[in-house]
């Protein structure tokens, strides 16, 4: 009899919300950045300088965010993990009424509800108790270093299309340009994102040109209002 092996979509939930989001704001930052500093009559060499120097601070900023926060959730986990191992050790018949009680609240009757909690608690008590008590699972748990990793990357992919597009159209053309590559960009990786995520494409491109329309437009407004020719 196989294993079972079914892959479920809200398993990709930690790989998938950390390179979106990286992605999706080292576009919209980088893009904005330089739509501003293009705005306020920068010269070419001004622009991509600034693009520049927003995809390194962007990229670190989000692999040290994602660190800090993926950590804190890692801490977590591990003290329940340590705390369930204590209690499995201290008081084995309270972790069985406790799993047992847990299955009655899903909808087994108590004498089968015993039974299953006795046969899993007998083949991997932890395991039991960290899924079906606390939700936390091995292949779901909090990888800092992975999403640290994968926001930076993804950041940086992202911000890279804003300043291909400053890069290679003349200094005239560089802001409707980078502005419709820019949003170009992002209603792909909002489909994409969507379909990965199990979602409709349309609603997944339309929230984030919105955003991302909506911040180039504020950074252009105050390039162009306090901006000065260099």
């Amino acid at each position: 009899m196989r294993g079972h092996h079914e892959k479920h979509r809200s398993q990709r939930t930690n790989w998938l919300r950390a390179a979106v989001l990286g992605a999706n704001d080292g576009i919209v930052s980088t893009a904005s950045l330089v739509v501003g500093v293009a705005a306020a009559e920068a010269d070419r060499e001004g622009v991509i300088l600034a693009g520049i120097a927003g995809l390194v601070a962007g990229a670190m900023s989000m692999a040290a965010g994602e660190y800090v926060s993926v950590s804190s959730q890692a801490d977590t986990e591990r003290a329940d993990v340590a705390r369930e191992k204590e209690e499995l050790a201290t008081d084995w018949d309270h972790e069985l009424h406790e799993l047992t009680d847990i299955y009655v609240e899903r909808g087994l009757d108590r004498e089968l509800a015993a039974e299953v909690a006795h046969a899993l608690m007998e083949k991997d008590p932890l395991g039991a108790h960290l899924r079906d008590e606390l939700g936390i699972e091995e292949e779901n748990g909090a990888r800092p270093v992975q999403a640290a990793a994968a926001s930076a990357a993804s950041f940086a992919v992202g911000a890279g299309v804003p300043l291909a597009a400053a890069a290679i159209v003349d200094r005239a053309l560089l802001v409707p340009v980078v502005a419709a590559t820019t949003l170009a960009c992002l209603a792909g990786l909002g489909a994409t994102a969507a379909v990965v995520g199990g979602a409709k494409p349309l609603v997944g491109s339309f929230r984030v040109t919105f955003w991302g329309a909506l911040a180039m437009g504020a950074t252009a407004l105050v390039g162009s209002l306090f901006g000065v020719s260099v």
